[in-house]
Parts: C-alpha cells; sequence; structure tokens
C-alpha cells in the first residue's frame, strides 16, 4: 500500500460519501486485514471537515467474530449530517445491507478531560442519555455481503444513517437481557434480539469505544453520541415503508426507509 495509491482511493471513496454516491469497489488490500482497513478509515476520516456527532462500534457479535477470525470490534467517526431524529426518512440503495436496532448512549464532552484508566464504574458519571437507535448499514461500493471485518471498517464503518428515538436521562439503566424487536407491519417482517449479543453488553461497547478513543487521543469540544452495535444483527429491507424498533424498558424508534 503506498500513501500515493492510497490517498487516490481514499479521495475517491471520501467524495462517494459527501455526495451519497457509490463507486466501483475499492481494492482489497485496503479492507482484508483489519489492520490495513483501519489504516484506510482513518485517512478517509482525515478528510472529512463537517461536524461529529459521535462514533459507532461494529463488529459488536460475539458470533460473527469467531466467524470473520477477529479478536475485537473496531470503531468509526459518526458525522452531523448522519444523524437523524426520530421517524426521519432514510433513503436507500441497492448496496444498503439493511437496518440495526441498538442502544445508543450520549456522552458528556468532560469526558475528554478525563486521564484515568476508564472503568464500566467511572464512565456512568459522564453519560447524560441514553435512547434506542435505527442504524442503516451498507457501502458507498457497488458490493454486498461481509467477507471480512475491514470491509466494513474501510468504508466509514458502513454507516449510512443513525436514526435516534426519545432520550431518557441516564440514571445507571440495566441494559443486559433486554428483549429487542424490530419490524415493518405493512408487509409482517419481525426480527427479535436481546441486547446481550451486543459485545455482552451495550455497557461494554460503550467501554470498548471510549477506552479506544482515549487511547487514540480523540478529542471533541460537544456532548457526543456513542452508538453501540446491532441486537438483531443485520436485517434486510425487504420493502420499503416504515420500520420500528423496540427495545423493553428503553423504548421504540422509527423510519420510513424510501
Amino acid at each position: 500500500m503506498t500513501n500515493k495509491s492510497a490517498d487516490k482511493i481514499a479521495n475517491k471513496l471520501v467524495n462517494a460519501f459527501l455526495k451519497n454516491k457509490i463507486i466501483s469497489p475499492i481494492p482489497k488490500k485496503y479492507t482484508k486485514k483489519i489492520s490495513n482497513a483501519q489504516i484506510f478509515r482513518k485517512l478517509c476520516e482525515s478528510k472529512i471537515k463537517k461536524p461529529i456527532s459521535g462514533f459507532k462500534a461494529a463488529g459488536t457479535g460475539i458470533p460473527v467474530l469467531k466467524k470473520l477470525k477477529e479478536k475485537e470490534p473496531f470503531y468509526a467517526t459518526v458525522y452531523k449530517h448522519n444523524v437523524l431524529n426520530n421517524k426521519k426518512n432514510v433513503k436507500i440503495s441497492k448496496f444498503t445491507m439493511g437496518i440495526e436496532l441498538e442502544v445508543c448512549y450520549i456522552v458528556n464532552k468532560d469526558f475528554f478531560k478525563f486521564e484515568k484508566k476508564v472503568t464500566k464504574n467511572n464512565i456512568k458519571k459522564f453519560i447524560n442519555y441514553i435512547a434506542p437507535c435505527i442504524e442503516v448499514v451498507g457501502y458507498r461500493q457497488k458490493k454486498k455481503g461481509i467477507n471480512s471485518l475491514g470491509d466494513l471498517c474501510s468504508d466509514f464503518g458502513a454507516n449510512i444513517k443513525f436514526v435516534v428515538g426519545a432520550k431518557k436521562k441516564f440514571k445507571n439503566q440495566n441494559v443486559k437481557n433486554l428483549k429487542t424487536r424490530i419490524f415493518n407491519k405493512k408487509i409482517n417482517q419481525s426480527v427479535s434480539g436481546n441486547t446481550n449479543t451486543v459485545y455482552i453488553n451495550p455497557m461494554n461497547s460503550l467501554l470498548f469505544v471510549l477506552k479506544k478513543l482515549q487511547k487514540d487521543k480523540i478529542k471533541l469540544t460537544n456532548n457526543f453520541y456513542v452508538f453501540t452495535g446491532s441486537s438483531v444483527g443485520i436485517v434486510p429491507i425487504l420493502k420499503k415503508g416504515i420500520y420500528k424498533g423496540v427495545i423493553d424498558r428503553l423504548g421504540s424508534v422509527s423510519t420510513r426507509i424510501n
């Protein structure tokens, strides 16, 4: 991987990301190994000057990690223009892979001043809100499926849009073993899941992301989202229309897929 060739490919993918375009698949040398995909993702993100809303954890399903022979998930940056309020519309392409239902947290910007080792207990003081969220996932490339974790990582984490449901003040809510369901009532499509599939549980996924942010010395001046990963896997979008997700004791979120 030469710097010149990587920069040229990154420019193409960044342009596709910003203009909602689809390009030919990028070379596998940027996607096959997660280490190369991480380098390429960071190169692409360095070229984006839009406001950052937060970060996502991806590859949080333990069975998926084992299948792809990876040891841990990865995180990617989420930009403000890709975060929508509840019930907003999302336009998809034929390279959109599907839809996910997850728990997200809104974390206080004071976290970036914290210099001690982060733990499940000490990060709680930085969490302002918790909410259900729908993530629409897909590539900016003419390809389908997942052959490696790097496929997702190299393409901005393969996130298209995030739709965030009603936020609840964080009061140390237990998010372990909560039943979840996402459905399109009109076509009788329904998929059930559980928050325990999210890297053991969403709080563990949050901890993973915050540790990585601290390690990579990421700093923001605003409160930020952390999207923790899907509780239902990637659910195929069988038909356009309204998809609604429900997480027990946390609430619901919906979006119209166009």
